[in-house]
């Protein structure tokens, strides 16, 4: 089941946790997407330095091949890597069209 967020409130709770919120949000994402039949790996790697490089390669592989179906996996790596800021409104905005289409 996906969960719709306002976008908005993930950055205000972000910015009024000091980051502990996104970290929040990032698991909770990554349980969404492995219940639509990805394998993002747990996500403790994301305090480990070099696995958590693995872990938003794999985070982004989820959301491109299960939510987004572009399969530009690099491509959203690179977003996520460089300019990370705006991932989370990316990912949200199409987790929340996701959580309104209708079930098959």
């Amino acid at each position: 089941m996906i969960k719709r967020r306002n976008i908005l409130a993930i950055y205000l709770l972000t910015l009024i946790t000091f980051g502990i919120y996104l970290i929040y949000w990032l698991v909770q994402t990554k349980k969404e997407m492995n219940s639509l039949g990805a394998a993002v790996p747990t996500a403790w790697l994301l305090i480990i330095p070099i696995a958590n490089i693995f872990w938003g390669y794999k985070y982004c592989e989820a959301f491109a091949v299960y939510v987004k179906k572009d399969n530009n996996t690099i491509l959203w790596f690179l977003v996520y890597f460089l300019i990370g800021i705006i991932m989370p409104a990316i990912i949200q905005s199409e987790l929340n069209k996701l959580s309104n289409a209708p079930t098959a």
